[in-house]
């Protein structure tokens, strides 16, 4: 599928893909800071990454998706959109994918977080040591439902809520990042390590 097919298969299908506006704005990230390599938490159908390797020609990305058929689908999308080669799609759970990428030293020039958002916060120190220097994470969906910013959360919500609001604190008060959030979409944080 082309992208716009995926964005329309996935609306039809309630399928979460990253919303219009949040997705320019990576767009013009991408284009801007030219990272060389991307890791991206939570492929889904290979979206959000087709629209990054498209937006930066010299990129490669690693990306981590847990449902065997979320990672079919995003591969044929990476095939058909020619982008094959620049991928590297892992079908395991993110945590052990982020743990063996420290314990390999690896490292990235931008982090596209859009996994379980409330493994945010359990994520945040691993993908902290997986930036290079000047490197750019940029988390997706941080006030989750617009419930992150309301008060006492209900029961069903409640854990993904506290978790976030603390990630939205570490990350903020980090002195090694740079934070900015934005109120788009489902709002975003975009966050340089000094």
């Amino acid at each position: 599928m082309k992208k716009e097919e995926i964005l329309s298969f996935a609306r039809k299908n309630w399928v979460p893909v990253l919303r219009d506006r949040s997705a320019d704005f990576l767009c013009e990230v991408v284009k801007k800071e030219k990272p060389k390599k991307i890791l991206e938490i939570g492929t889904c159908l290979g979206y959000s990454g087709i629209l990054m390797l498209e937006n930066s020609q010299e990129s490669f990305l690693v990306t981590v998706e847990k449902d065997v058929e979320k990672s079919r689908e995003a591969l044929q999308n990476f095939s058909q959109a020619g982008l094959l080669d620049r991928v590297e799609v892992i079908n395991q759970d993110a945590m052990e994918v982020i743990q063996n990428l420290v314990k390999n030293e690896q490292k990235f020039d931008l982090i596209f977080l859009d996994g379980p958002k409330g493994q945010y916060v359990k994520y945040l120190p691993n993908l902290k040591q997986l930036l290079n220097r000047g490197g750019i994470l940029f988390a997706d969906d941080i006030y989750y439902h617009g419930l992150v910013k309301q008060g006492y959360p209900k029961h069903k919500h409640r854990t993904i809520v506290y978790r976030l609001r603390e990630f939205i604190d570490l990350i903020t008060n980090d002195k090694e990042f740079e934070t900015f959030l934005f109120d788009i979409d489902d709002g975003f944080s975009l966050s340089y390590l000094k």
